[in-house]
């Protein structure tokens, strides 16, 4: 595959770090190090964005099931639980 070159600024601890990691041949060069990483982030993004809410369905499902067993509070008994748990940190 054929590569069109690219310039990129790097910050000086950028920088510092790619070539620390490069010393310990981690990587081969730092051209190799920033494809490899933006490879991993692109696909970490790619993967996050399709199940980014997928940890809180589990979390959703235990609410609807409180509300429908009646398991609530009004807005007035939260505020006043909240109120009574803050005087006695006070304390």
């Amino acid at each position: 595959m054929l590569y069109k070159p690219m310039s990129i600024t790097l910050t000086p601890d950028q920088e510092a770090w790619l070539q620390a990691h490069v010393a310990t041949g981690e990587f081969a060069s730092i051209e190799d190090a920033a494809r490899q990483l933006i490879d991993q982030r692109i696909a970490e993004l790619a993967t996050g964005f399709e199940d980014d809410m997928a940890w809180a369905k589990p979390l959703v499902d235990e609410a609807r099931k409180a509300l429908a067993s009646g398991d609530v509070l009004t807005l007035e008994e939260h505020k006043a639980r909240n109120a009574a748990r803050l005087a006695a940190l006070r304390r």
